[in-house]
């Protein structure tokens, strides 16, 4: 509605969308009441969330029909006209994508499947990450796995894509171990799978994977040994490092598409490493500074 009023703003002589306001207020309507009997209990709710769904369809319908027959009549004068037609074929198209999800789902009692399943029409790369009772509830967008060594920097990260923390470990075992020894690594209990254990302890001494479920004698034995609670306590600073890159912009990205979403995350993950190597090179300025104060109170 938006692409159509731009064309209505600046050609007068655009036919058939005079009434446009209406349009985009009908609309509006209808989605509110659909949202309302979907949130609302009451006697027979589902009745009233189909009715409400198919009030909203009809008039979707038809507005996603005079969108195409409308569409090649527009004005093409100049580039900005040719990236509003992308933009409103690009959002059409999404219209019916969702008119028949929202048909199949309400209406026909479909079980959506995943994939089909779209959480942004602007950054369709977003999925849902977590769904829940507890604060937050929800979070959409994409998860991020960081890797930081014993001075907290951090040494790797990977944007995951539709993948679990375990499905990670080899390709980033992997891209470490060709730079670094490492002697000790510690995981979170996601990153739990008895052959990604296994395989990591073929290179690396000491690996602190808390086993996700039950634990037979051995395993609890070896997860109250003194030393994997050392190295397991040590894993907190990572949560350190996650606040941290959230408080420094990574809670929400202001770019728009996916290669500046990357460039974002990794620009990010630059600046917070900076932050810390500059924490540490003032602390040691400090430090000088104050031994050489005290050194001239003791000449004095």
């Amino acid at each position: 509605m938006c692409a159509v009023s731009k064309f209505t703003e600046k050609y007068d002589g655009v036919k058939g969308w005079r009434k446009i306001s209406n349009w985009r207020r009908e609309m509006k309507g209808l989605m509110r009441e659909l949202g309302k009997a979907s949130s609302s209990g009451g006697k027979n709710k589902e009745q009233k969330v189909k009715t409400a769904a198919e009030n909203y369809l009809i008039k979707a319908r038809l507005l996603s029909q005079k969108i195409k027959k409308e569409i090649p009549g527009l004005p093409i004068n100049d580039e900005g006209d040719l990236t509003l037609i992308i933009v409103l074929e690009y959002f059409a198209g999404l219209m019916e994508k969702h008119i028949d999800l929202v048909e199949r789902r309400i209406l026909k009692g479909e079980q959506i499947p995943h994939q089909e399943k779209l959480f942004s029409v602007f950054e369709t790369y977003t999925e849902w990450v977590k769904k829940g009772k507890m604060h937050p509830s929800v979070e959409l967008g994409k998860k991020l796995a960081i890797t930081t060594d014993q001075y907290g920097l951090i040494v790797d990260y990977q944007i995951m894509e539709a993948e679990q923390d375990r499905e990670i470990i080899v390709e980033v075992a992997d891209r470490l171990q060709n730079h670094y020894k490492i002697a000790s690594w510690s995981f979170d209990k996601g990153f739990w799978l008895k052959t990604n254990k296994e395989l990591l302890e073929l290179e690396v001494p000491q690996v602190i994977m808390p086993k996700l479920g039950r634990r037979n004698k051995e395993e609890g034995a070896l997860e109250h040994s003194p030393s994997f609670k050392r190295l397991k306590n040590k894993h907190s600073a990572i949560e350190s490092s996650i606040n941290e890159l959230e408080n420094r912009g990574l809670y929400r990205c202001p770019e728009r598409g996916y290669h500046h979403f990357q460039r974002y995350i990794g620009l990010s993950v630059a600046a917070y490493n900076l932050k810390k190597i500059g924490r540490k090179l003032l602390k040691q300025q400090r430090e000088e500074l104050k031994k050489a104060r005290e050194k001239l109170r003791q000449a004095a």
